[in-house]
Parts: structure tokens; C-alpha cells; sequence
């Protein structure tokens, strides 16, 4: 069996996303949305527990990890990197998924960001929002966003996460990183502390609860520049989510505040490619008065016509920029319609008339 560092250096050695430690197969990386086994020999409830008790520098998080059966925190490895871990356990043995940081410089063009998407940098105030599933790539377009914002503008800008995936060094901006459950208890606790700290841009690694949310809607509207996160796939669900969290009594109120607040909603996918391991696939709603009084007056079902009708201004629907991968043959038809929002609809697209 191979060592945790061997096992970090290897990940690292062929470009993983993912650690996976778990009794009954042997470690296993993630490597351009596949699978790799690390040897042949499955691991038992000892070799997992040797594994994942490595991985806790503090003695009292370990603890705190047996009680709860679960525990995230980031790790670093002299000369190697970091990693975001997420400790839990199941049928009563250790088990890990660790993620991958990568800290390469930020290559926007290879990234194949759009420019209807880093042109949000430029608002003054208000929410953005990056949204998708796990894995999707958010984090490294909310790291472009940041980066750009502190080579092009002198201001203060105050970062959230959990933990800390990207290091972003002092340029025309100040940046000031923190890391949930060590430089603060939780999001809520670090917003509260935030808006004291005079930042004009704050990005907040995940909208996770309804005090969270709250408090961001709030410093979007009270003049910072807030992005944020939610896993959720399309602008339409995005919202609904946001509005859903609050109390039916507060809804309306907040349909109210987030039609006024929200700069844009970008919500993304990586889909496996032959040509270039993977690609983004992005919708782009960014706000005009019709989708601001479709919030308001609770017609979210027609966000997803009013994207299409505003590509004209940079917008575009998930299932178009899935077809125009597939129609430059960057992914294959399946995947196209393995991960699109509308069936019918993207058949459109790909001229199936079927």
C-alpha cells in the first residue's frame, strides 16, 4: 500500500481532481472525469483508518471526527500542494474524498471563459452568482473574476471559503483570505464580520443557509460587489432556491430584493472531451427590466425564453452552448444530451426533429 504522501504526489504527477480513499478498492484518482486505480490491492478498515488518522494534523479535530463521523478541513503538503479533505465515515470504517487544489497561474484564455462572463468584474455592486455541481469548475471562475478585479482596481476585496482553494497576492487590490473553521466559525459569522471590514468586493465560497443568504442579499444591496455560489444547474433554479429558503411570509420581499440586487447568474458544467479532456458548458443570464420584473412578479419560468432572446447581449441557455461544443466537436452527442437542462429542446438545437 502505497503512503498518503506517496499517494498526494501521484495525484499531483498526473494532474487529478479527486482522491478517493474507501474500504474494499484500492485508493482511486479521478483524472480528467475518470477513474484510476492505485494498484491492485483493496484496502481494508486498517490501511483507511492509517490513511485518513495521517491526514489530521490536530489531535482534537480527529477526535471531533470520530464523534461526528465526519469532518472537513484543508491539508498541505510541503513541496506538494493542497488539498481540501473531506473525512467521514461508512459502515463504521474511514473513508476520505480528497480534492485536488490546484495553484497554477490562472490561464484565462485556455480556461475558455467567456467574456459575457469576466465582464461581471466590472460592476460596482450588487450579487453574482456562479452555480453547478460539485467539481463543475466554480471555484476556478470565481478565482478568474478575483484575480482580475485585484490587477485592475484598487480596492479592498475580502474572500470566505471553505477552505481556501486559490491564493490570491496583494496587486492594485488588497486581498484578505479567510478559511471557514480556521480563520472563522462559519460563513454566517465571517459576512457578519465582513461588512465591518470596509470590503467594496466580498466573495462568499458557497450560499449555504438562509442566514448566509440573508446577509448577502443585504451587502449586495448596501453597495458591495458580492459573488457566490450554489449548486444548482440554470439561472431558473438558481433563483427559485434562493427564494425558497426564506419563509413563505418573506418571499415576496425577497423576490423584491434579489430583482434588484442580482447582476447575473452563471451556471456551469464540465463535459468530457476527447480533444481537451474537458470543456465548460455555460448559461449567462445577466439582468435586463424584463428578467428583473420576471423575479419580482414571480414568473421564473420565463427566465429561460428571455435568456435566449438575449443573446444579442452575451446571454446564452445551457442547452445552446452545449450544442455549439458538440457542433465544434469538442464533446460527443450523448454527453450533449447527458448533461443538458431540456431534451427536447437541445434536440432542437442539434436538428433532431425526432
Amino acid at each position: 500500500m502505497k503512503s498518503l504522501e506517496e499517494l498526494l504526489e501521484l495525484a499531483i504527477e498526473k494532474d487529478a481532481s479527486d482522491i478517493f480513499i474507501t474500504v474494499g478498492v484500492p485508493p482511486t484518482l479521478k483524472v480528467h472525469g475518470q477513474f484510476e486505480k492505485v494498484g491492485e490491492n483493496k484496502l481494508m478498515p486498517d490501511d483507511t483508518e492509517i490513511l485518513v488518522k495521517q491526514l489530521f494534523r490536530k489531535h482534537e479535530h480527529y477526535q471531533e471526527f470520530l464523534e461526528k463521523g465526519e469532518k472537513d478541513f484543508s491539508y498541505s503538503l510541503s513541496s506538494v500542494g493542497r488539498f481540501r479533505v473531506d473525512a467521514y465515515t461508512q459502515r463504521g470504517s474511514h473513508a476520505a474524498a480528497i480534492r485536488v487544489l490546484k495553484f497554477d497561474k490562472l490561464d484565462i484564455d485556455k480556461l475558455r471563459i467567456p467574456e459575457a462572463i469576466l465582464s461581471v468584474r466590472k460592476k460596482a455592486k450588487g450579487l453574482v452568482l456562479i452555480t453547478g455541481p460539485t467539481g463543475s469548475g466554480k471555484s476556478t471562475t470565481l478565482s478568474c473574476l478575483i484575480d482580475l478585479i485585484n490587477k485592475e482596481r484598487a480596492c479592498h476585496i475580502l474572500t470566505l471559503e471553505d477552505p481556501i482553494e486559490y491564493i490570491h497576492r496583494h496587486d492594485k487590490s488588497i486581498v484578505d483570505q479567510r478559511e471557514i473553521g480556521i480563520d472563522t466559525r462559519s460563513y454566517a459569522d465571517g459576512l457578519r464580520s465582513a461588512l465591518r471590514q470596509a470590503p467594496d468586493v466580498i466573495l462568499i465560497g458557497e450560499m449555504r443557509d438562509y442566514e448566509t443568504i440573508s446577509i448577502a442579499l443585504t451587502a449586495a444591496e448596501t453597495g458591495h460587489l458580492v459573488f457566490s455560489t450554489l449548486h444548482t444547474v440554470g439561472a431558473a433554479k438558481t433563483i427559485d432556491r434562493i427564494i425558497d429558503v426564506f419563509p413563505p411570509n418573506q418571499q415576496q420581499q425577497i423576490r423584491i430584493q434579489l430583482s434588484t440586487v442580482l447582476q447575473g447568474v452563471i451556471s456551469q458544467q464540465l463535459i468530457p472531451s476527447e480533444k481537451l479532456g474537458r470543456v465548460p458548458a455555460f448559461e449567462i443570464m445577466s439582468m435586463n427590466h424584463a428578467i428583473r420584473n420576471m423575479i419580482r412578479d414571480g414568473k421564473i419560468p420565463q427566465i429561460e425564453a428571455a435568456i435566449h432572446s438575449g443573446k444579442s447581449v452575451g446571454m446564452i441557455s445551457m442547452d445552446a452552448s452545449l450544442a455549439d461544443l458538440y457542433n465544434e466537436g469538442l464533446i460527443k452527442k450523448e454527453d450533449a444530451l447527458l448533461h443538458c437542462i431540456n431534451y427536447d429542446t437541445i434536440k432542437r438545437y442539434l436538428g433532431e426533429t425526432d
